[in-house]
């Protein structure tokens, strides 16, 4: 990082500097895969199976943000999409390309950060992302946005699942990350504020995820909100 700030990339640099090492943070969360965090199940979530089964989503070309051990890139690939799956975890990318050999599927997997990794233009039919949203700081919701317009074709789809303020009990002013100098563990949103984030994009479908009690085919827990918009 510049000691001297030149640019609105060093004034981003700079806040990311105040906050926790993410890289780190996720490496260490994923070296131990038999602790209970309820999304290690090998299972997709229970809305992108939904919007699957219903037709609001067909088969193209995907890029998934913070894929983690990659269940839901892997669901999509059995399907017949074609995937780039992003995450900052060498660890969680390992145990995803684990499962993808095991279930015999291609997906491009890729460690970075989501906004420093080069990404196609306009190419993705889908965008996808459980649970990285909600840990984007927000200096960086912007960065986020321009992702999403650069990367989607007309018309594409931006799919999300993220902590629910009030059922997490993570209702926090954007200023009290700063002041504390941390997101308690993530940063939640309610439908309103979703709806302000994403103004530019066409709301298709905002729900709370359905509970699904584990074992199952499908993973959902009922503090999180998901998403469906069209560019």
């Amino acid at each position: 990082m510049t000691n001297l700030i030149t640019k609105n990339e060093h004034v981003f640099y700079m806040l990311d500097s105040l906050l926790r090492d993410e890289g780190a943070f996720w490496n260490s969360f994923y070296e131990d895969r038999n602790k209970r965090i309820p999304f290690f199940i090998d299972a997709p979530d229970e809305n992108l199976v939904n919007y699957v089964e219903r037709g609001m989503i067909q088969p193209g070309r995907v890029l998934e943000l913070g894929c983690g051990p990659g269940r839901n890139a892997i669901f999509l690939a059995q399907l017949g999409f074609e995937v780039d799956a992003v995450d900052l975890s060498s660890e969680g990318l390992d145990w995803a390309r684990e499962r993808a050999v095991e279930k015999g599927v291609e997906v491009k997997f890729m460690q970075g950060n989501i906004f420093e990794i080069n990404l196609p233009h306009k190419e993705y039919d889908l965008i996808y992302d459980s649970g990285c949203f909600h840990h984007v700081p927000p200096h960086r919701r912007v960065s986020y946005l321009n992702l999403l317009n650069n990367c989607l074709k007309e018309g594409g789809h931006f799919a999300i699942t993220c902590f629910d303020a009030v059922g997490m009990g993570l209702d926090i002013p954007d200023m009290d990350v700063y002041k504390d100098r941390s997101m308690q563990g993530g940063l939640g949103y309610t439908f309103e504020r979703m709806r302000e984030v994403f103004f530019e994009f066409e709301e298709v479908e905002l729900r709370k995820m359905k509970e699904i009690t584990q074992p199952a085919d499908t993973f959902g827990l009922p503090f999180l909100n998901a998403g469906l918009f069209r560019k």
